[in-house]
């Protein structure tokens, strides 16, 4: 196990200004900018959160990585991630971070970013369910096209064009995919996860992400008819519907 460098040796750049936020700080003013930064005091030369004005937004912060010079930008909003990403420039975080500060719309971080800072979710500020789990399929459509993964995104793909399973807050544990009829955690009993192949082999159907395999089918779309089979009768009713979806 290689042993982590000292955060002083990986990044002196940042040591020499006393803490991640103060150099975050310095490189804003360079670019004519002042940032509300804080220090982590647990860790200051790899951790560093600021705050919004937009009250729904939280959980903010900028994180070092400890065996590589390279820096996440995490934000949430309504216990949700809207920004994740990553950068080995830190003079490109100050745009992201000041946008996601000062209330910019999710649209105009990305076009300030010079890098792919934003989860594929839209913010949802009444935490409305139909829009959560609406931003939710967003975000796994996003990811699927991110994994490098051809099956999965088939799957999530396939999942979504399915309206009985689109009207479903869709979650994934250990990249396998499940439905809830809340966006809340507890979530609803499980009745399908689906599990993808990598390379050559057959996507499973089970109960749950560990349960014993019910199928084995060679498509996502048998495997989406197989989920659409096992949605229990009394789950559709009290689903959160968007009828503008399914046109």
């Amino acid at each position: 196990m290689s042993r982590e460098p000292d955060p002083a040796i990986l990044y002196p750049d940042v040591a020499a200004h006393g803490s991640l936020a103060a150099a975050l700080q310095a490189a804003a003013a360079d670019q004519g900018m002042s940032l509300p930064m804080a220090a982590t005091p647990s860790d200051p030369l790899r951790h560093a959160t600021f705050t919004s004005v937009v009250p729904h937004r939280h959980s903010s912060y900028v994180t070092a990585w400890h065996h590589e010079r390279k820096w996440t930008i995490w934000g949430s909003s309504n216990d949700r991630l809207m920004v994740c990403g990553n950068t080995k420039d830190i003079r490109a975080l100050p745009r992201v971070i000041r946008g996601w500060a000062e209330g910019a719309s999710l649209d105009e971080i990305r076009q300030a970013a010079t890098f792919d800072p934003l989860t594929g979710r839209f913010e949802v500020p009444d935490n409305n369910p139909v829009d959560v789990i609406a931003s939710q399929w967003q975000w796994l459509l996003k990811d699927a096209d991110d994994a490098d993964w051809s099956q999965y995104q088939t799957l999530i793909e396939s999942a979504h064009a399915e309206p009985n399973l689109r009207r479903l807050y869709p979650f994934t544990s250990h990249w396998a995919l499940s439905f809830s009829n809340t966006p809340d955690v507890p979530f609803s009993p499980p009745f399908v996860s689906i599990h993808a192949p990598r390379g050559t082999g057959d996507y499973t159907i089970r109960e749950w992400w560990n349960g014993p395999a019910l199928h084995h089918v060679t498509t996502a779309a048998e495997a989406v008819a197989i989920a659409v089979g096992r949605i229990p009768a009394d789950l559709l009713p009290t689903a959160y519907m968007n009828p503008a979806q399914d046109s």
